[in-house]
């Protein structure tokens, strides 16, 4: 019982504010999809693509911080936990601001790769140029999470992001229903919310710990073992998540070359993928929080039992989101979007939709105890090797079944990540203790 109560302390308000994400990606779809043009759909699932890309590369600056915050609380090192803060949130910054510089690129880069029309297109570049001017508060939110993660405290992210997403659900829907500025409106509300919301985050920070910046010295924060370390296993889970990434947006890409109404029909199908995802990650937060915890203190029976609780906790959540999505295919469906060729469309793809509550909670779970124990060389080759077969295994599934091809290549994707790393879980974790 103590454990089920330190797992759901952390993992309902993860549960609720993880939700709030995807919840507000879907009105943003049902926003532009109740409009006129199909593009519009388009436009901003190839503008997210684009950040998804971006931003889930950062990633690291939320994960690596939570598992060495949480290491760190483990021993009691309250110091630590200071400076891996403040060499975080220095990362997050300078990365920030650099996107913003190298916007004009990175859109030129970004739209090379994609093969949409030419109205899709246009309108995803102009959402691109909008939202990029979020990167250094997208990026310090990361930080302030990844701290708060780390530190057990579930409350103050849960805070942070759901007012974050209502802001960002105001303003989008002010900007695209009275303001008529179609997705246009989408990423100004994004840059909007974010920004203030970020001033909210540092509220609950100097609440939380009055002396986080008092007690620190350039020096130290610049010390370059800890910052060599810092960036090493950072460093790893970036290549991790860019492989996850890519395997995204290139699965975004190629539903493009099928026309605008499979990319719009993919793009709400992904959008129920990532209620999946940001559902049971819920249980991976706790996950990377806790067993950062137990590992900091060398506790190997309770890092052990802390393990099987939490795949108690995540595929019964995997299992209830598959009830969930059979029950009430079309009436979610509808949410996004009231034109009847693409709820038919999407309807004829859902099966993977089905069944990836179950396979994919088993890769997010042991994402999150791999960060925690910060495993990250084990948790980059697993993905390596699972996106080494993704991508010749897409072009054979695609050509030999079309759309439903390239469902099927990206639930082995995620049934591979799961896989190797229940294999590689007694050298990646419990023999690192003993």
């Amino acid at each position: 019982m103590k454990l089920n109560k330190q797992i759901l302390n952390l993992a309902v308000p993860n549960i609720v504010s993880n939700l709030s994400v995807p919840l507000l990606s879907s009105v943003d779809t049902a926003l532009v999809g109740h409009l006129p043009q199909t593009y519009f759909i388009g436009a901003v699932a190839l503008g997210t693509m684009i950040f998804n890309f971006i931003y889930w590369g950062f990633g690291f600056l939320r994960m690596g911080t939570t598992g060495l915050t949480a290491q760190a609380y483990g021993r009691k090192d309250e110091k630590g936990m200071q400076l891996i803060f403040a060499r975080a949130m220095l990362a997050a910054i300078v990365f920030g601001i650099v996107l913003v510089f190298l916007q004009y690129p990175l859109a030129k880069i970004s739209f090379m790769l994609i093969d949409a029309s030419a109205e899709a297109e246009q309108f995803a570049d102009s959402y691109f140029k909008i939202r990029i001017f979020a990167a250094p508060a997208t990026l310090t939110h990361y930080v302030l999470l990844g701290w708060f993660f780390g530190n057990q405290n579930a409350r103050y992210p849960l805070i942070l992001v759901v007012t974050a997403n209502l802001l960002n659900a105001v303003f989008d829907a002010l900007l695209v229903l009275v303001f008529n500025m179609n997705s246009d409106g989408v990423a100004l509300g994004t840059v909007a919310a974010q920004y203030l919301s970020l001033i909210l985050g540092f509220i609950l920070l100097k609440k939380f710990s009055p002396e986080v910046f008092k007690l620190l010295s350039i020096k130290r924060v610049l010390d370059w073992p800890e910052l060599k370390r810092f960036f090493a296993v950072n460093g790893d889970i970036f290549i991790r998540t860019l492989c996850l990434v890519s395997a995204f947006s290139f699965f975004t890409a190629k539903s493009a070359e099928f026309g605008d109404t499979i990319l719009a029909a993919n793009a709400i199908l992904l959008n129920l993928w990532m209620v999946i995802s940001y559902g049971v990650d819920g249980f991976a937060y706790a996950a990377e929080s806790l067993v950062g915890r137990y590992f900091g203190a060398r506790d190997l029976s309770g890092l052990k039992k802390m393990i099987r609780q939490l795949f108690i906790w995540g595929i019964g959540m995997g299992v209830s989101f598959s009830l969930i999505f059979i029950i009430f295919d079309r009436p979610l469906l509808s949410l996004f979007s009231n034109q009847p060729d693409v709820i038919e469309t999407a309807l004829i793809f859902m099966v993977w939709t089905y069944a990836a509550p179950i396979i994919n909670s088993f890769c997010y779970i042991w994402d999150g105890i791999y960060i925690g124990a910060t495993a990250s060389v084990e948790m980059r080759n697993t993905m390596l090797l699972a996106t080494f077969i993704f991508f010749p295994l897409f072009y054979i599934a695609r050509y030999y079944f079309g759309n439903h091809g390239i469902w099927l290549a990206f639930t082995i994707f995620m049934f591979l990540r799961g896989l190797t790393m229940t294999v590689l879980a007694d050298k990646a974790l419990y023999r690192k203790i003993i």
